[in-house]
């Protein structure tokens, strides 16, 4: 991977906004450390016989309060520690609280005063830095919580009174209903109850299981509290107009321009609304993807408010596919590095030829699937039958490998849109069966860029070949001057790394790429793209520091749908 070498000083603002990111940072990890010490002391026998006082407010074994009190805290005050490196708002209110309550609590049990003093410490700490902590939580995220928390807790009950009650023979003096569920209850915070087992072994499993689910309870509500505002992405009938009018005055600045048509982006605008950039919030990264859309100029504007909005609800900024113009702005106006991502295959359609050696795989390709029978249709998506296009989508559909849809930077995410009229559809068909599909989207006036390549699986080999072949000798007739085919992830590792001389650091990345390309499409699409003998345009990823770079490549894994999470997560994390 090649860094962008844009030499540009960090503005004042840039600056700022590091140091304001240090100090949370800082605050966290303080935090997180006072945490984990308070966890450690709780296990400390010496430190939880030497609670007294609480027993005089609440009747009950002083080392089991001891305990379950400290180790709640602590473990709320770990959640809480990633919420305050995010800066987020809720998390340092939450710190506060739980910080004055150890605070509190040291006082009543009569410890050394240097726990005291360093509860204290943090607390202050907390208060004098509260202007760094100024993100925004999401609104929905407070009633969801509370309903999970409702929903956890009632199952905790259940469950432990299921335990009491298809266990009669091990509880003493039959008690009632209302001490079995004050048993649990206190059992969820590790705190004896008024109920007698006959059996250690049995009151030990009681014991260890109602706490587990307690401290389980916990961290799914600590998390849900602090986790990232990640609003469902949308895109409007009037932003997607006011992108339609951008594209068709500057479409052809970026073969990515169209797919900012998806509907599950956001948009944010610049101030003159002459530029826009496209994003979605995954997993606490706010992802935008190609280069920002409209007027040059305007550009400066949109990623200013793209990087407000960043800053107002936490989220890392980051930019997926972006060109190195595109990631040369990025750089000068947000201070967000680059690394190249890959390469952009683009074939010029005036200069395409089948002649010569270098393309000879692509012509015995075309030449062997032509003489088997197959035809070809070149055709804009308006001027298709209906009736053809729903045997197409349900064809496609049903060639579909995978149960989700792929793609989120370069893919459109669907097909036979009444708005999408000036797609191209190249169909192959072979003693009337349709065999293969390919689905361009428009690249400003005169270029198409692609977005779907299905074809049915017993097809014959070279099929692709052939049909991108015959789009190109189509091209004069659709106005088309350029084609934008698939996009090269790590291109040029792939390329130098198996020439001569390669160095044992570029052979050991290409390897480890050739591995990867066992899961996905990585050596596969790139010597397909090679083929054809295309320019390469090099695409990059943006990003704010180093350490956010795992976060960011996880994310966009997860939005372009190649890493999937299990269905019974998807539906504790959905949106409610």
């Amino acid at each position: 991977m090649d860094k962008v070498g844009v030499p540009s000083v960090p503005s004042p603002a840039t600056r700022w906004v590091s140091s304001r990111r240090r100090t949370a940072g800082i605050v966290a990890f303080v935090t997180w450390l006072f945490a984990v010490l308070t966890i450690t002391s709780a296990l400390m026998p010496q430190q939880r016989y030497r609670i007294h006082e609480v027993t005089r407010i609440i009747p009950a074994p002083a080392t089991a309060i001891a305990t379950a009190v400290s180790l709640v805290l602590g473990v709320v005050l770990l959640q809480v520690a990633r919420g305050l490196r995010r800066r987020k708002r809720r998390a340092w209110r939450i710190a506060v609280t739980v910080t004055a309550a150890l605070a509190a609590s040291h006082l009543v049990k009569g410890l050394d005063l240097g726990e005291v003093i360093i509860s204290l410490a943090i607390l202050t700490m907390l208060v004098t830095s509260r202007r760094e902590f100024y993100a925004l939580g999401d609104p929905v995220t407070r009633w969801y919580t509370v309903r999970v928390l409702v929903e956890l807790l009632v199952l905790d009950v259940v469950l432990g009174m299921a335990m009491l009650l298809l266990n009669p023979h091990r509880v003493s003096d039959h008690p009632s209903l209302g001490a079995q569920f004050r048993q649990v209850v206190f059992g969820l915070v590790g705190v004896s109850g008024p109920v007698r087992f006959h059996s250690d072994r049995f009151q030990d499993l009681f014991t260890a299981t109602l706490l587990g689910l307690g401290f389980l309870t916990l961290l799914v509500t600590a998390y849900l509290i602090l986790r990232p505002s990640q609003p469902a992405a949308h895109l409007t009938e009037q932003d997607e107009q006011g992108l339609r009018t951008l594209l068709d005055r500057h479409g052809e600045q970026d073969s990515l321009g169209y797919f900012a048509l998806r509907r599950d982006k956001d948009v944010v605008w610049s101030p003159t609304g002459k530029s826009a950039i496209t994003y979605r919030v995954v997993s606490g990264v706010a992802l935008a993807s190609g280069d920002p859309i409209g007027d040059n100029e305007a550009w400066p504007g949109a990623i200013d408010a793209f990087m407000d909005l960043t800053r107002q609800h936490a989220w890392v900024p980051a930019v997926i596919g972006c060109s190195e113009r595109g990631a040369t702005i990025w750089r000068r106006e947000a201070g967000l590095d680059a690394l190249e991502l890959g390469d952009e295959a683009i074939i010029d359609v005036s200069t395409f030829n089948l002649s010569g050696r270098p393309m000879r795989g692509v012509r015995q390709a075309v030449a062997r699937v032509e003489r088997a029978g197959y035809v070809v249709t070149v055709s804009r998506a308006r001027d298709i039958p209906v009736e053809e296009f729903d045997h197409v989508l349900a064809v496609a559909a049903a060639w579909r490998s995978a149960d989700v849809e792929r793609g989120f930077s370069m893919a459109l995410s669907r097909i036979g849109d009444a708005a999408d009229g000036d797609c191209v559809m190249v169909m192959a068909h072979a003693d009337g069966v349709l065999h293969g599909i390919l689905n361009f989207v428009p690249w400003g006036t005169d270029g198409l860029s692609l977005d779907l390549m299905r074809r049915e699986r017993t097809s014959d080999n070279g099929l692709n070949e052939f049909m991108i072949v015959k789009l190109i000798e189509a091209a004069p007739r659709l106005g088309v001057k350029r084609l934008s085919l698939n996009f090269a992830v790590f291109r040029s590792a792939l390329e130098r790394g198996e020439r001569i001389g390669a160095g044992p650091v570029l052979r050991g990345w290409r390897r480890l790429l050739l591995f990867a390309s066992r899961w996905f499409q990585i050596e596969s699409l790139y010597r397909f793209n090679v083929k054809f003998r295309p320019c390469w345009e090099p695409r990059f990823i943006s990003y704010p520091t180093t350490r956010d770079l795992p976060r960011i490549a996880l994310a966009a894994m997860e939005a372009e749908a190649f890493l999937v999470r299990p269905r019974p997560l998807q539906r504790l994390l959905r949106r409610p």
